[in-house]
């Protein structure tokens, strides 16, 4: 019921507000498995997708916005699990295991799941050298993968702030990528990153933004 209300009420009143601009969205697979595969700007990148594209998408979501116990916190769950979020462990390599395979899950199933290769916000506004998380779930699944350019959510919420503004804001579906071509080949690295580089590729593409090759880091992180 709530997931119905979100795609029918609420989506459409926060098109109205903020009015994104969308491109592309024609472009995107409405049945079978696919991989939405975006550069990452600002909090509300994970929110903004799923409420323009044309078909469902999950994201993986902090195990903790799941499990507060206030009246609060319990809808806020709820409005997460609403949006096909599923809640995950972060910070190690298990739980970046564990989140690789929450996300099969969904592809197996034929539906949509959508990753930041990049795995975190650029602070600097440019493209980062993806993790190779992407090119593992594609030749895993045989899902199709959408690149999507986000520009200007960075200024729809800055950082610190907690509700989205008004703010020129685009998101731009590619063409989708399919990578049948390495067909048994998901244990190779090289493969997984050369099919990571690709999709990098068709975001900078429509992006339009400079790209860094390398991965990126937050102030304080180890080079």
């Amino acid at each position: 019921m709530l997931q119905l209300l979100i795609r029918r009420v609420l989506a459409p009143l926060a098109r109205l507000v903020y009015r994104p601009e969308v491109h592309g969205a024609e472009k995107v697979p409405l049945t079978g498995p696919v991989i939405f595969a975006a550069n990452h700007r600002a909090a509300v990148d994970t929110f903004l997708i799923p409420i323009v594209a044309p078909r469902p998408v999950s994201f993986l979501g902090k195990a903790e916005y799941f499990t507060g116990r206030g009246p609060r916190a319990r809808l806020f769950a709820a409005f997460l699990r609403a949006l096909n979020y599923i809640p995950v462990e972060r910070g190690n390599a298990a739980a970046g295991l564990a989140a690789l395979e929450a996300a099969r899950k969904v592809l197996d199933a034929g539906g949509a799941f959508g990753i930041y290769p990049e795995g975190t916000r650029s602070l600097d506004g440019r493209v980062h050298r993806g993790h190779t998380g992407v090119g593992a779930l594609a030749l895993a699944t045989g899902a199709k993968v959408v690149p999507v350019a986000l520009t200007g959510t960075e200024k729809m919420l800055p950082i610190g702030k907690k509700i989205p503004r008004p703010a020129k804001v685009c998101v731009h579906f590619g063409e989708p990528l399919e990578f049948s071509r390495y067909e048994g080949m998901e244990n190779s690295p090289a493969i997984r990153r050369s099919i990571t580089d690709e999709i990098m590729y068709k975001i900078l593409e429509l992006t339009e933004l400079e790209y860094v090759d390398r991965y990126h880091k937050r102030p304080g992180e180890a080079a």
